[in-house]
């Protein structure tokens, strides 16, 4: 939020164009909700996305936004122009031929380079999805992560031994087709009301939460349909929630996943939200959590109102020993210091930030904190 003034980027459906060869040129205050359909509408799709579609396109791109996928990478990988308009007024397009040094920051920029006005994408044609949710013991989860699906994620309930899992797999197929009923049952009536009632009821009485998460680790992965592919990769979230992310080392993900467990039952006793497993591959983003190795993510929530200090705080020092990188858009507690050794680029991207904006005019104090 910002602490004075807040920019609006253009958002107008008109001004999206899509070019033979799929390139997509979308205003950039445009949200992905908005622009999936769109993109459908010309046959085309983006072919990886996170769960949450919510998000600007810039905003997106600013944070570092993800999906699943061990040979997919993040939304920025998909950027190729930008138009930045900078702290004195102008407006830079910007792309591995022009401005190249901008356009390899400004895909994950943090908004600390300028304002996106306008962002080109590479789609692909329109695909569908054949998703399988089921829930399956938690030994063994991980390994789901090296076989041939194309997107795999799972979900673990704190004080279980269940994992919910996600696989989603591209299919000429049409069947079976998940209704607007099902999907009202299945995202709202379950993954929403269900769920916000069982969160109370775990605020209410915390002895209850580990049978409370065993009910919801079943009734969360029991399913199997096809679908456009940006309704199986998102879907709605309206129970409120605090998040930390972390991206580490994808070899390290065993040991990452262990201590996690550790702090759970440190520290999370009273935590119904599940903490949710992703993979991507590596990309040449300089501020990426991804940037230069293949990574796992772990992301830990509680309810909104719950504390998290002592929660976050201990799954932070288990990923930062094994040179864990913090989602920019999720909470964490780290500074220019100490993220300065966990990104290669770091300082590059400080010095063309200062010299794009010498007066920080876009900085907040978030960003005094992780950049300088």
């Amino acid at each position: 939020m910002p602490d004075g003034v807040a920019v609006r980027a253009p958002a107008d459906p008109t001004l999206v164009h899509v070019d033979p060869a799929g390139l997509a040129t979308v205003p950039a205050g445009m949200t992905l909700h908005a622009l999936n359909p769109l993109l459908w509408a010309h046959g085309r799709a983006l072919p990886n996305l996170g769960d949450i579609d919510a998000q600007t396109v810039a905003g997106a791109i600013a944070t570092g936004t993800h999906g699943t996928g061990a040979r997919h990478r993040g939304l920025a990988d998909q950027v190729r122009v930008l138009e930045l308009v900078t702290a004195d007024g102008a407006v830079l397009t910007c792309s591995p031929s022009e401005n190249p040094e901008v356009f390899a920051a400004a895909r994950i920029g943090l908004g600390a380079l300028g304002v996106l006005t306008s962002v080109t994408l590479q789609t692909v044609p329109a695909f569908r999805l054949h998703a399988v949710e089921a829930a399956r013991p938690l030994e063994g989860a991980i390994d789901l992560f090296d076989g041939d699906d194309d997107h795999v994620e799972f979900y673990w309930f704190p004080h279980t031994d269940v994992a919910a899992t996600k696989r989603n797999n591209r299919t000429e197929a049409e069947v079976p087709v998940r209704g607007r009923v099902a999907e009202w049952m299945g995202d709202e009536l379950v993954g929403n009301g269900a769920f916000a009632l069982a969160c109370r009821v775990g605020a209410a009485m915390p002895r209850l939460v580990p049978s409370i998460n065993r009910i919801a680790a079943g009734r969360f992965a029991a399913s199997e349909y096809v679908d456009r592919s940006y309704r199986v990769y998102t879907s709605p979230r309206r129970v409120r929630f605090l998040e930390m992310e972390y991206a580490v080392p994808r070899a390290a993900l065993p040991a990452a996943f262990t201590g996690l467990r550790r702090a759970v039952e440190r520290h999370g006793q009273a935590v119904t939200f599940p903490v949710e497993v992703r993979v991507a591959a590596a990309d040449d983003v300089p501020l990426s959590t991804a940037f230069g190795r293949d990574s796992a993510y772990l992301a830990v929530h509680v309810h909104r109102g719950e504390p998290h200090e002592a929660y976050f705080g201990a799954v932070e020092a288990v990923m930062r020993d094994l040179d864990g990188r913090p989602h920019w858009g999720k909470l964490h507690t780290r500074t220019a210091a100490d993220l300065r050794p966990a990104y290669p680029g770091f300082d590059a991207f400080v010095a063309l930030r200062d010299r794009l904006d010498p007066e920080h005019r876009f900085s907040n104090a978030y960003l005094q904190r992780v950049l300088g």
